[in-house]
């Protein structure tokens, strides 16, 4: 069930189900992992990103588009991707993992997206990859701002409000989750002038507050 979920979010249905679990297997659980699929959707959706910028952004030089590229393919947009897609809930993990929360880390969701990247490249081919891709990120490329998708969130936030001469936000830790060596973060972001208050959650605090504030910042360009 949580396969056929999983696929509905991908927009895509395997035609070789041992790919899609082979992409959702852990080394920590057995063979064969998703180590060799990392490494192919790792380059796959490098490809991708980097032709979709091109094509939409012809005014840009090539450092500009690497980051750009890079801003999109890091662990953390990736991780999110994968929160999306609830694909912790879905992978193949030892047991050791699974005892200390290996299906939230970012770094395990994020490599295990690449990794059905590659798989799905195996099983459709390229143009399969690309659609699917492009499913994924389509809400971020549609609001993507050329000139500050390098930065992260709090300081895109903090720069938006100070152009329009609004006061900082707020952070504050609202909870937390977890024992001691596994602990997760509830952050809230507060604009009281704009009456805008979101949440984030993250491993770390920082994490949280750049959750947090991303979700404030596409609330105020809506």
């Amino acid at each position: 069930m949580k396969h056929a979920a999983l696929q509905d979010g991908l927009g895509y249905r395997f035609q070789n189900t041992r790919l899609l679990q082979q992409a959702l297997t852990h080394r920590s659980h057995g063979t064969p992992h998703n180590e060799r699929l990392e490494f192919l959707g790792d380059g796959v959706l490098n490809c991708i990103i980097a032709a979709e910028l091109y094509n939409r952004f012809g005014a840009l030089k090539e450092g500009e588009l690497s980051r750009l590229r890079a801003s999109l393919v890091r662990e953390q947009r990736l991780h999110e991707l994968a929160t999306q897609l609830s694909l912790g809930e879905a992978l193949r993990l030892g047991e050791g993992e699974l005892k200390s929360g290996g299906f939230r880390r970012p770094s395990i969701l994020a490599d295990a997206l690449e990794a059905l990247i590659g798989a799905v490249f195996l099983d459709g081919g390229f143009d399969a990859a690309r659609e699917v891709v492009s499913r994924l990120y389509h809400p971020v490329l549609e609001t993507l701002d050329s000139k500050g998708a390098d930065k992260d969130p709090k300081t895109r936030l903090q720069e938006w409000l100070q152009s329009r001469k609004y006061a900082l936000p707020q952070y504050n830790v609202v909870a937390t989750y977890g024992a001691a060596h596994d602990q997760r973060f509830e952050v809230e972001c507060l604009v009281r002038e704009l009456a805008v208050r979101t949440l984030g959650t993250g491993a770390s605090r920082r994490l949280a507050e750049q959750e947090a504030a991303r979700a404030a910042f596409e609330r105020l360009r809506e």
